[in-house]
């Protein structure tokens, strides 16, 4: 592949997300001219439908053993979290056998290795990212809380969590007084709790996208909406984005930050992108009767997290492994609903339901890096559940490569020619 012989000026990044945002203001930042094109704003991104939880306690990849063999007790039929559709087996079944490959002791070292790397950045990043948009209001290092309903569940578990490697985060039981709220907020019994420290959260989704698509422009990047249907590659090793109306989009830099969307982008260039849509659903209502500074409580026994914003009450859960194109399944809602009625929680059929698609690798780990078939060509995507935890440090990670500096992160572990593309 030819070497870069000009210091680049323009860039494009596809993808509205955080990660995408990130990067663009990252490149904006470093003196680019940066355009970034998403076919909808970051409302809506799987980013913005999550929890808003920064997961810095998240050390250990997903694809382990012991994630495999709590498969069968986690399965949805089985009151679960864990959702497999009949009708993309076509997807999760070859997903599923990749994952079991990726939890090899060795691939889970290294796994576990690169993450914890990644993760420690994580919330220096988001302070970087938030003054710079002038919104360090918006990150609440607030902690969280980890509760069980029975008495074996809380035994087990908190050993469990005990002992857990997680990172820069600390955990420790809660206090009287925290059980005590926790108690008074919810109608089945708590049968005991942790607290975690050094973990936070997003203050509000809406205006966490608010503040970073206008820091974006006061910088000087141009948001444009549009969908790039594919990336066409010249015979000088460049690739230029071509729109769905036929405009070709060309940048010194191409970054593609598409989530879940991205195999068909860069398969045709020789990319291997064993990618899976994992599915996650939330319902959001106003929320008035909760605490508006509780930190995000996980109902580890439901494999659920209900987090306050300033503009409701959002309770997120499911790992649903299908086709990104798939219809999604009112059920899930319909158990969030039970939950949260079993719960007492705030949370009213008038609730607002979601859903949308974490992009997820087989080794739960994400793609970070230069391509190695166009010498214009960036990728960050398949963040799994950390895109909102890791997207800053992604960002400023892809600026650094782009502007031909070294990331602060090594990108080694997150190359996509693992997958031998």
């Amino acid at each position: 592949m030819p070497t870069r012989k000009i210091t680049p000026q323009r860039a494009l990044v596809v993808g509205g997300g955080i990660v995408g945002l990130s990067a663009a203001i990252d490149l904006q930042r470093r003196g680019l001219a940066t355009e970034l094109v998403t076919a909808s704003p970051m409302r809506g991104t799987a980013s913005w439908g999550n929890a808003g939880h920064i997961a810095v306690e998240q050390v250990e990849p997903l694809a382990s053993f012991a994630t495999i063999r709590s498969f069968p007790r986690r399965l949805f039929a089985r009151g679960g979290a864990l959702g497999l559709p009949p009708g993309d087996i076509r997807a999760w079944l070859p997903f599923s056998l990749r994952l079991v490959g990726a939890a090899r002791p060795r691939s889970f070292a290294r796994g576990a290795a690169a993450l914890s790397a990644a993760l420690a950045e994580a919330t220096p990043a988001w302070r970087r990212l938030l003054d710079t948009v002038a919104a360090p209001q918006l990150l609440v290092d607030s902690g969280h809380f980890i509760v069980w309903e029975t008495p074996e569940t809380a035994a087990r578990n908190r050993a469990h969590w005990m002992g857990a490697p997680i990172g820069t985060a600390r955990v420790r039981d809660a206090s009287p007084e925290e059980i005590a709220l926790l108690r008074a907020l919810v109608a089945q019994p708590i049968a005991g709790a942790v607290k975690v420290e050094g973990s936070g959260q997003i203050a509000d989704p809406d205006a966490l996208a608010d503040a970073l698509e206008r820091g974006f422009a006061r910088l000087g990047g141009e948001i444009r909406i549009g969908h790039v249907q594919s990336l066409v590659q010249r015979a000088d090793g460049q690739v230029v984005a071509l729109l769905d109306h036929g405009e070709a989009l060309e940048a010194d830099a191409i970054v593609v930050a598409t989530g879940a969307a991205t195999p068909p982008l860069l398969e045709p260039l020789g990319h291997r992108v064993p990618l899976i849509a994992e599915r996650g659903y939330h319902i959001q209502s106003a929320g008035t009767g909760w605490p508006a500074d509780l930190p995000p409580v996980v109902f580890e026994d439901r494999s659920m997290i209900v987090t306050r914003f300033a503009s409701g009450l959002r309770a997120a859960s499911f790992v649903e492994f299908g086709r990104l194109a798939s219809p999604p399944d009112p059920r899930k809602w319909a158990r969030l609903h039970a939950h949260a009625e079993a719960l007492g929680l705030p949370i009213g059929t008038d609730a607002v339901p979601w859903m949308g698609a974490r992009p997820t690798f087989p080794d739960y780990l994400p793609a970070i890096g230069r391509s190695a078939r166009a010498n214009n060509l960036f990728y960050a995507f398949g963040h799994q559940h950390l895109g909102l935890t890791l997207g800053p440090i992604t960002g400023e990670a892809i600026g650094a490569l782009v502007t031909g500096q070294a990331p602060a992160l090594d990108l080694a572990p997150f190359d996509l020619r693992r997958f031998r593309g």
